[in-house]
């Protein structure tokens, strides 16, 4: 990533599900107090719909075997799986105000990623843009309600966004998008809005085992990276991998930020304007913008 100051990492902290936000939030909480660093926290806040997942396991031959391989059951929990079907969905973070403002009050970044993430992940593509204005809509005031503010970014549920999406952000102040997987910073082209991607993996995509090994490497180029985390992985049963990164992260001399601070480093009149992509990454179930 350009910038004119090396070795920084973003932590960029997904909250998708409403177990991610009563236990794993309050886990990383913990973890990054412990470093004395900052991250940027994505909050999903309206409904807990993650049992609609079913729809996948039966549709997408890759979704089932990402759900055997890293443990889904173990990471989410049994509940998580029969909110929005057999259970009624929770809402996420719009259900713990109070955890909201204790994430602000230790100086973590705070922006939007979700109105209700499950039903975006699996119908965003075939939904009216009438649909999708309308998440916006209930997603921004609910977390206006819980901050205080709006949001200044956006972080697209599994990285997927198309163009009728980058047309109605248009209508919000956002500073920069988080909506890629994208190698390095770009002005997305139809909105000219910052980018600053996820580059590097995330752990349930290489492995837990192999997370750290497979991670750490990739930071010897002593450059801007920014790590997608998971409320539910690193802040749940894989949460002790997650310390062992951040440890070895420390042990290289980086210094990490949230992403509003990644922003300030990047020269945005050298970055390149370009459009996304699609594509199937490692690890995935389904396509994400690249």
């Amino acid at each position: 990533m350009p910038s004119d100051e090396k070795k920084v990492l973003g932590i960029k902290i997904d909250v998708d599900t409403y177990m991610g936000m009563k236990n794993g939030v309050p886990r990383l909480l913990d973890i990054l107090e412990k470093f004395s660093v900052r991250g940027t926290f994505f909050l999903s806040v309206g409904p807990d719909a993650s049992g609609r997942a079913i729809i996948q396991l039966l549709k997408t031959p890759l979704f089932l075997k990402k759900m055997i391989r890293t443990n889904a059951f173990g990471l989410y929990g049994f509940r998580t799986a029969l909110y929005g079907t057999i259970l009624p969905s929770p809402m996420i973070a719009l259900s713990f105000p109070g955890l909201v403002r204790k994430i602000q009050a230790k100086g973590h970044e705070v922006q939007f990623h979700a109105w209700d993430h499950r039903r975006w992940q699996d119908e965003v593509h075939c939904r009216p843009v009438e649909w999708i204005r309308d998440w916006f809509v209930k997603g921004i005031q609910a977390f206006i309600t819980l901050t205080g503010c709006a949001p200044s970014a956006f972080g697209a549920p599994a990285w997927l966004i198309d163009d009728r999406v980058l047309e109605i952000i248009k209508d919000y102040r956002f500073e920069y998008l988080s909506c890629t997987r994208a190698k390095k910073p770009f002005i997305h082209e139809k909105i000219a809005l910052v980018e600053i991607p996820s580059d590097l993996p995330c752990f349930e995509e290489v492995g837990v085992q192999e997370g750290v090994s497979t991670i750490a490497p990739i930071l010897q180029d002593n450059k801007i990276h920014v790590l997608p985390v998971h409320a539910e992985v690193e802040g749940g049963i894989w949460s002790a991998y997650f310390i062992q990164l951040l440890e070895r992260v420390t042990m290289m001399n980086y210094r990490i930020a949230t992403l509003a601070e990644i922003k300030e480093l990047l020269p945005s009149e050298k970055l390149t304007v370009r459009k996304y992509s699609m594509e199937l990454l490692p690890g995935r179930s389904s396509p994400c913008a690249v």
